[in-house]
């Protein structure tokens, strides 16, 4: 689905969200990327497929061991 020279990942990686946006509607605060995943801002992402993704949120600092 991706044309750019590197392509972005796909829907169903990890890292899904960090491809390119496509269309910006600032109105509904949602972005479609290239992958076809929809960022719904703030609240988490939907999948192609129709899943839906909720935020990850980091871990807070006093919860990370080294």
């Amino acid at each position: 689905m991706c044309g750019h020279s590197v392509a972005c990942p796909p829907a169903r990686a990890r890292d899904c969200e960090t491809a390119k946006i496509r269309v910006h509607r600032p109105k509904i605060e949602c972005s479609e990327l290239c992958n076809g995943v929809l960022i719904l801002e703030g609240t988490g992402y939907l999948l192609p497929s129709g899943d839906v993704v909720g935020l990850r949120q980091p871990l807070p600092r006093e919860a990370v061991t080294t």
